[in-house]
């Protein structure tokens, strides 16, 4: 697996590990277990979007060189 494959991984799990908590904190009216979740859900999406742009960074140094 590639370092940005795992990097999605990691980040779709934060992700998924983030509604559940995010929904168990609003289903038990715990306000910290909800927020955690919502932390979790956009530490997810960071990942993700760190390994897309690392990804878009490649491809232009790649079009450069290319030339």
């Amino acid at each position: 697996m590639s370092e940005r494959t795992g990097e999605r991984v990691e980040g779709a799990v934060d992700e998924v590990k983030g509604h559940a908590k995010s929904a168990w904190g609003d289903l038990t009216g715990d306000e910290r277990t909800k927020a955690e979740g919502e932390i979790d859900k956009a530490k997810g999406n960071i990942k993700q979007g760190m390994a897309d742009a690392k990804d878009r960074i490649d491809q232009a140094a790649r079009d450069v060189t290319d030339r």
